[in-house]
């Protein structure tokens, strides 16, 4: 049994590995290793309890999971303004999550880490020319050129060093006053200012601002409660690239435990998921809260394996499942994955990626993904969850605070003949602010929905 096996930092090495770089100069990449190994980590084994807890929460259906960000880090666009805007529009839905549901909210970034990608091919050919697949800008650059393509190790210091600038600004706009409650009506974003979601917004505000004043009546203020000028906020990404996860696994001191101090959060993607490879043996060691990704071909079996493996103490908090089908797949699949997970007893939260099984190729050509469908599966996610009794505990999207034109549909009207105006992602289309506040609109409603059906039955009991 995987769990059995005696674990180490580096035991992935024995292990068949998927998606992994080929560097062309081994010493390059080991000078590399030991450079990062001697460097602060980036999260502290505290934090990742911290959030660990919080999860538990999420599993017992008393807080919700919300996990949003880039989908791949660029060194190109490094910029604070970027990096505020993406905090400030998870602060928005948080703020509409939490009123509108009356919910505690998990804020998760996919932030200061997402730079590697899996690739569907290692290769790719254009006007007959055949390179390597970019991978993310921690390995190669996205230029398509034979030197940009070279994985280089030098690229993870940079992902490094980037990564501790972007958390140090997290931080400080976390518990600096940026995300102060009395400042809601500021969050909006100048491109919103016309959109339906923001006038609802505006409105959420405005009842939150009554709220506070009432409070601040009552004594309640930020200076005796610190949670209304202060926020928690976590940072996630896929653990794809071990090398650097390996330099930025640290031993905490307090406990002799493993941490992976590279992000709060890591999780396993679909393409590296398999139970007897590098990856799962990899996180499996840690203590980090984890995720796995569950596509429509996952089986009750296999999820179980997986479970096993990565949560063997059966921890509360520990391990959240992200399933990533469609919505036809999905309302398909998950009953089946649902019910076999109760059956055993085994606690994960359940999260919906309805990002990744619902991205099409427009007829411009630009990749692109339909937000009705993006709806559509998250709407699925709760009907499923509230037919089989269990709780909807979170959702995870690609998105940014810039005003990009990369997902068709929404109130704004993104079409296929306007894709080309904003798009910008180095990899796949994320939704912009105001697809990202309708979905925070949709899912509101959705937590409110459940709620009452609680009630309901609770009062029938």
């Amino acid at each position: 049994m995987v769990a059995a096996q005696k674990w180490s930092r580096e035991s992935w090495r024995s292990k068949p590995i998927e998606q992994v770089p080929v560097y062309p100069d081994a010493a390059q990449l080991g000078a590399v290793e030991a450079q990062l190994r001697g460097y602060p980590p980036l999260v502290f084994a505290g934090e990742a309890r911290r959030l660990k807890t919080a999860l538990g929460r999420v599993a017992e259906g008393k807080a919700f999971l919300l996990q949003g960000g880039d989908c791949a880090e660029s060194f190109a666009e490094f910029h604070p303004d970027n990096i505020r805007d993406t905090f400030r529009v998870l602060l928005q839905m948080a703020v509409v999550l939490t009123f509108g549901a009356a919910l505690p909210i998990v804020k998760l970034g996919r932030l200061a880490g997402q730079f590697a990608k899996p690739r569907s091919s290692p290769d790719e050919t254009i006007n007959g020319v055949t390179l390597p697949s970019y991978r993310g800008d921690n390995i190669n650059g996205m230029e398509f050129t034979s030197a940009a393509r070279i994985p280089d190790p030098q690229r993870m210091v940079q992902s490094y060093n980037q990564s501790a600038a972007t958390l140090n600004l997290l931080r400080a706009f976390a518990q600096g006053g940026y995300a102060d409650l009395h400042k809601v009506h500021q969050w909006t974003l100048g491109f919103l200012n016309n959109t339906a979601q923001a006038q609802e917004y505006a409105r959420f505000a405005t009842r939150i601002q009554e709220t506070l004043e009432f409070m601040e009546a009552c004594g309640l203020t930020g200076e005796t409660v610190p949670q209304i000028r202060e926020t928690e906020f976590y940072t996630s990404h896929e653990a794809l690239l071990l090398p650097y996860e390996e330099a930025l696994t640290r031993n905490d001191s307090t406990t002799g435990q493993w941490y992976g101090c590279s992000a709060h959060f890591l999780w396993i993607g679909e393409r590296t998921r398999q139970l007897d490879h590098a990856h799962v043996e990899y996180m499996r060691g840690i203590q980090n809260p984890i995720g796995v990704k569950a596509g429509p071909k996952t089986t009750p079996d296999e999820l179980l394996g997986l479970i096993d493996a990565l949560n063997p103490q059966n921890e509360a908090g520990r391990l959240t499942v992200i399933t990533r089908m469609g919505a036809e797949r999905l309302a398909e699949h998950l009953p089946t994955l649902i019910r076999a997970i109760e059956r055993e007893g085994r606690k994960v939260v359940w999260v919906c990626d309805p990002m990744h099984a619902n991205t099409i190729k427009a007829s411009s050509g630009y990749k692109t993904r339909p937000f009705d469908r993006i709806l559509a599966e998250v709407r699925s996610f709760f009907a499923v969850h509230r037919a089989e009794g269990t709780h909807p505990g979170g959702v995870h999207f690609e998105m940014t605070g810039k005003d990009v034109t990369e997902c068709v549909g929404g109130t704004q009207g993104v079409t296929e003949a306007t894709l080309g105006d904003r798009y910008h992602t180095h990899c796949d289309p994320r939704l912009n602010a105001a697809q990202a506040l309708e979905l925070a609109f949709l899912i509101a409603q959705n937590l409110r929905e459940e709620r009452t059906l609680q009630a309901k039955h609770a009062n029938a009991g």
